[in-house]
């Protein structure tokens, strides 16, 4: 058998593996295995970002919304380190990602060499798999491993090699690992289930809390929660899995969520958490019977104090207990806060069709509910941007992506990319706030590279507006929140895409049409009001810590009037 480069090799494993795509920046400690990805080019688009981070989000969100592994690489030393807040994501929000980094040559290893790092502890608390191959016998093994690893625990795995290892010729069929994954099967066992089922019969208030590994289970989710009588809140992660309009859906929960939601939450007598690890402890009550059902056992009671617990595919649990429960006669408790939930609605409504200058958050959601396409992929960035798009966008059948457990700003536009590359017959819209955008705008020139028709919505306030709201509402005076003025069209058109800049109300509507119907990247800078979106449900500790900071700004900015005092004390 013909002698092959072990980079070669593991291109053509790369091809059996399915990864169709890899995201990053070539340069000295990575250039061999460069140049075996340049003589695949027709198999394995190399996706040249301006940023490792923009590579390492990007390949997280990839793996996200498809389920299928994503890939990255980077030199060693810096281009390593900028790969860490991507695969950090990726790691908080259990997506399978790999990530090749280059080291120095393996002679040098060991000797502080022109920007070697110890990268097996730099990536030690971020990766399932990390290792760094001594041999390019091992790197085929390895790979298959490291893929294997990603998949098994859904989460990072980091294959360092030194450089000329990539070079080093060998016969293909000597490694001895094969290029395939065999998901796992899990069912709970009866004793556990009847004990689930038990728990549900009793219940005469049950709720689900549904998370992302709920995501590919609506049809199932919907005819359980039907049968229980149970109304549904989703967590951030959760959003999309059923629509937001659906009777059963109380909407978001947490700091960004509804108040129908956290009232019920609050009421109930059985908590149901399915597919997800709500993390905010403040926003579930404390002593409340409850079930969670999730894939991985180690999460299940890991946050909360459950009284049974379900390990497997949600999708396969929920049909089986949707057989064995009784059907709930009594729909008093889920009707009371359905009537509260259309109030809700009622009222979001109301406030987002309110036309005005400036713009408001509210106005451009429903702007956007006009155009954007039922089946669209829709990137979210963190900020304020979040509470806006998940309490006034309504979702239907779109996907969603977000920074989840870790929070990333910077987000948006990585998340667009992935999308369009995963889907590139659908729209995709990036929602951006101007701090988030600002963080990774130099990879706007990636979409506009690769003719991905993104567009880019961007919520411009001049401001960190979130971090401004949450200074004040410890009860602190605004500082270094500002951010300055930019026009982001201009800049857009400077990248080789469109812009579009937008200040009036009356402009919104056609020039988003105008926007998403061009097959050319763009970004649409839409000028709007600096204000907080207040959560769902106001804490009394956190009203008088914003009191704090309205009195505060009041002694100490004469600009703000009393008036202003009482109207923004009226809001909580």
């Amino acid at each position: 058998m013909k002698e092959l480069r072990t980079g070669e090799i593991m291109t053509e494993q790369f091809i059996e593996w399915g990864i169709d795509h890899i995201y990053g920046l070539p340069g000295d400690s990575i250039n061999e295995f460069i140049d075996d990805l340049r003589t695949k080019d027709d198999e394995i688009r190399f996706i040249q970002v301006r940023h490792e981070e923009v590579g390492a989000l990007s390949a997280s969100a990839y793996a996200k919304l498809t389920g299928k592994i994503g890939a990255c690489l980077s030199i060693t030393g810096p281009g390593a380190i900028h790969l860490l807040n991507g695969l950090y994501d990726a790691k908080q929000d259990g997506a399978p990602v790999l990530a090749i980094v280059g080291q120095v040559t393996s002679s040098m290893v060991g000797t502080d060499a022109f920007q070697e790092v110890n990268l097996e502890r730099v990536f030690d608390d971020v990766a399932v798999f990390n290792r760094r191959a001594e041999s390019a016998k091992q790197l085929p093994d390895l790979l298959n491993k490291a893929i294997r690893s990603a998949y098994t625990e859904n989460g990072v795995s980091v294959l360092i090699v030194p450089d000329d290892l990539f070079a080093v010729k060998h016969k293909k069929d000597e490694f001895i690992t094969a290029p395939t994954y065999i998901k796992p099967q899990y069912e709970p066992d009866q004793e556990s289930v009847l004990e689930t089922v038990d728990l549900i019969n009793q219940a005469e208030k049950p709720i689900i809390l549904a998370g992302r590994g709920a995501r590919e289970s609506r049809k199932e989710l919907i005819d359980f929660a039907e049968k229980i009588k149970a109304p549904i809140v989703l967590s951030l992660l959760g959003k999309g899995t059923i629509p937001d309009y659906h009777e059963l859906n109380l909407g978001q929960h947490g700091q960004i969520g509804t108040k129908p939601a956290y009232e019920a939450i609050m009421d109930t007598d059985l908590l149901l958490l399915i597919g997800t690890s709500f993390p905010y402890r403040e926003y579930l009550p404390d002593k409340t019977k409850a079930i969670q059902i999730d894939l991985k056992s180690q999460k299940i009671g890991s946050l909360y104090p459950i009284t049974a617990g379900l390990c497997g595919d949600v999708k396969k649990i929920l049909p089986s207990l949707t057989l064995k429960v009784k059907e709930n006669e009594n729909g008093s408790y889920l009707e009371k806060y359905q009537e509260k939930m259309k109030k809700w609605h009622i009222n979001m409504i109301k406030e987002k069709k309110e036309a005005g200058n400036p713009i408001q958050a509210p106005q451009l959601m429903y702007a956007l509910e006009q155009e954007v396409e039922n089946d669209a992929v829709i990137s979210c960035d963190v900020g304020n941007v979040t509470v806006w798009t998940t309490r006034f966008f309504p979702f239907t059948n779109q996907q969603f992506i977000i920074s989840g457990r870790l929070a990333s700003m910077g987000i948006g536009l990585p998340g667009a990319i992935a999308g369009q590359i995963a889907n590139p017959n659908k729209q995709v819209v990036a929602i951006c706030g101007d701090g988030g955008f600002s963080m990774v705008m130099h990879d706007f020139v990636t979409a506009v590279k690769y003719d991905l028709p993104i567009k880019v919505i961007i919520l411009n306030n001049s401001h960190l507006a979130m971090i401004k709201y949450e200074q004040q509402e410890m009860g602190k005076l605004n500082y270094k929140t500002g951010l300055g003025e930019m026009d982001f069209a201009k800049f857009a058109e400077s990248c080789g895409g469109e812009g579009y800049h937008i200040e009036k109300s009356e402009d919104l509507s056609s020039n988003i049409q105008k926007a998403l119907q061009s097959d050319r990247p763009a970004v649409i800078d839409i000028a709007i009001e600096d204000m907080a979106p207040l959560p769902g449900k106001i804490h009394f500790d956190q009203a008088v810590k914003y009191s704090e900071y309205l009195l505060k700004e009041f002694f100490t900015n004469k600009k703000v009037e009393f008036p202003d005092i009482k109207k923004s004390l009226k809001r909580l």
